[in-house]
C-alpha cells in the first residue's frame, strides 16, 4: 500500500504524540498460542469458555478454561446440520459476538450476511450488504455496521427482519463514497445493554453511545493536545483524497474498542496506545502496549474482563494483561 506524506506523518508521529502522560504496560503472557495471523474477535462465553474468530478459517474455535479446543462453530457431521451451505461454514469473518445465552454471530462479509448459531447448533442468517461488525443485543437482536448502508447501524431481530436502522454518519467531506468510508466503525456493548459505535477513522478517535433503540448518548473522544498534529494530518490527506477518484485509503485511526460490561467504561487502542475513560466519557488514564518480550504490541482487539485485559494483535496473537485499574496500591 502507497503511504502518503501526510500518512505518513500519521504513522511516525504514532510513536510519540500520545507518550507525554502514559504508562507502560507490559502483558503477563501470551495465551491460545495456536491463534496468531487473521485475528478478528474474541469473547468469553457464559460457561466461561473463549471464543475466537480468526480469518479466513470457516469456524469460531472455541477454547476451555485450560486452554484447549472444545468445539469449532459450526461443525456439523454430514448428515446433520442446516440444508443451506451457507449455514454449515464462515466465508470470510470480520466480527464475531456471544451471547449469554451462547449464541455465536458473525459477520461474513464474503456471503454479505450475518450468520448465527444457537447453543444446540440451530442456524439462521440475516442478509447484509458488506457486515463488517456485529454486537448481541437482548432478546435475540443482533445489531450490526457496514460499509454501504446510508445509517451507521442496523439492528436485526431473532426472526432476521431489519427492525431499526439509526446513526447519522460524520460529514467529514462531501465525496459521499469516501465520507461513508471514513464513518466505518466497530461495535461494543455493556451489561445494560447501550451499544458502543467507535470511529474507525475519524481524525480524533471517537466512540459513540446508543442505547438498544437507537438514542444517541455521549461521545468519547481523545482530544489531548499532544494528538493534534496527528489529526491534523488526517484532515489533510481527507482533503488530498476527496479531489480523487478511486477507493478511499487511509490508514486506521482508532484500531480497538472494549467496553466494560459492568461500568460502561470505555478503553479505545490507537496502534500501542491505549486509553481508559470513565463512564462519564473522562479520560482516566494512558498506556503504551508491550508483549513479555518487550516488543510494541499494536491492538486489533480489546476484551476487558473484571480482573484482566484481553488485547489481540494480527499477527502477534492474544495476550493477558493485569488491569492496571484494579492493582492495589503499593
Amino acid at each position: 500500500m502507497k503511504i502518503t506524506p501526510a500518512l505518513c506523518l500519521f504513522a511516525c508521529l504514532g510513536s510519540t504524540a500520545f507518550a507525554q502522560d502514559e504508562d507502560d504496560l507490559t502483558a503477563k503472557a501470551r495465551v491460545l498460542p495456536t491463534i496468531g495471523p487473521g485475528l478478528r474477535s474474541v469473547r468469553i462465553g457464559p460457561n466461561g469458555n473463549t471464543y475466537v474468530l480468526s480469518a479466513p478459517n470457516s469456524y469460531v474455535s472455541v477454547f476451555g478454561k485450560d486452554g484447549k479446543l472444545v468445539k469449532n462453530v459450526p461443525a456439523y457431521a454430514e448428515a446433520s446440520g442446516p440444508a443451506s451451505q451457507e449455514l454449515r461454514s464462515i466465508r470470510f469473518g470480520e466480527s464475531m459476538d456471544v451471547d449469554a445465552a451462547g449464541t455465536v454471530y458473525v459477520a461474513d462479509r464474503a456471503a454479505n450476511a450475518v450468520k448465527i448459531w444457537d447453543a444446540a447448533g440451530n442456524a439462521r442468517m440475516a442478509q447484509v450488504n458488506a457486515p463488517l461488525s456485529v454486537a448481541a443485543l437482548p432478546d435475540g437482536e443482533v445489531a450490526v455496521s457496514t460499509l454501504r448502508e446510508p445509517h451507521l447501524v442496523m439492528v436485526f431481530d431473532k426472526n432476521g427482519r431489519d427492525v431499526r436502522e439509526f446513526g447519522d454518519p460524520e460529514a467529514l467531506t462531501d465525496r459521499t463514497d469516501l465520507n461513508r468510508f471514513l464513518n466505518i466503525g466497530q461495535l461494543a456493548t455493556d451489561g445494560q445493554g447501550h451499544l458502543f459505535y467507535g470511529f474507525a477513522y475519524t481524525p480524533e478517535p471517537t466512540v459513540r453511545q446508543y442505547d438498544r433503540f437507537g438514542y444517541a448518548g455521549q461521545d468519547v473522544q481523545y482530544t489531548a493536545l499532544e494528538a493534534a498534529p496527528a489529526a491534523q494530518a488526517i484532515r489533510r490527506e481527507i482533503q488530498r483524497q476527496e479531489k480523487k477518484s478511486g477507493a478511499p485509503i487511509f490508514k486506521r485511526v482508532l484500531t480497538a474498542v472494549g467496553v466494560e460490561r459492568d461500568t460502561g467504561e470505555v478503553w479505545m487502542a490507537v496502534g500501542n496506545n491505549l486509553f481508559r475513560f470513565d463512564k462519564e466519557g473522562t479520560r482516566r488514564a494512558g498506556y503504551k502496549l508491550y508483549t513479555p518480550e518487550g516488543a510494541r504490541l499494536e491492538a486489533n482487539l480489546i476484551l476487558v474482563d473484571k480482573d484482566r485485559l484481553m488485547i489481540g494483535s494480527d499477527p502477534l496473537g492474544i495476550y493477558v494483561f493485569e488491569r492496571p485499574d484494579k492493582k492495589t496500591p503499593q
